[in-house]
């Protein structure tokens, strides 16, 4: 399978990101999009924090989502209607600062697709685990 996305793949895709609200409120960066594959950025917001002071998890559990459909739509296509139906989040360490979510897609069939997301620190430290599975629905 061919890994780079075609100009007009990712124009589409970018266009179709920028219309979620989500996107703009946590300020998250695509810093990479490959097929298969998505690297989402955002910075830490004290506004976000949880109960300890450090990013909450709610937010960490959002991004991962996010890059996991990204990613996914790099190979459905960015007409997918796609859904979240499944995800497994183990908190490994807190965010205290930038935070960067790699997303690979390990499976993608004709209903479901299933996803790995690493979020690590701007050391490169891992600090949240995630497999998320989204359903991908039937066109209307």
């Amino acid at each position: 399978m061919e890994t780079q996305l075609s100009a007009e793949d990712r124009k589409a895709l970018m266009s179709r990101i920028g219309k979620i609200p989500i996107t703009d409120a946590l300020k998250l960066r695509m810093t990479a999009l490959e097929r298969g594959t998505c690297t989402l950025e955002m910075d830490r917001d004290l506004r976000y924090n949880g109960i300890f002071d450090s990013l909450h998890g709610g937010i960490l559990a959002t991004l991962a989502d996010s890059a996991a459909a990204f990613a996914i739509l790099t190979i459905t296509g960015v007409k997918a209607r796609i859904t979240t139906i499944e995800m497994n989040t183990r908190f490994l360490r807190p965010a205290l600062g930038r935070v960067a979510a790699k997303a690979r897609v390990l499976k993608a069939g004709k209903s479901l697709a299933f996803c790995a997301v690493e979020i690590e620190d701007e050391r490169g430290e891992l600090l949240v685990d995630a497999s998320v599975t989204y359903m991908i629905l039937r066109p209307k």
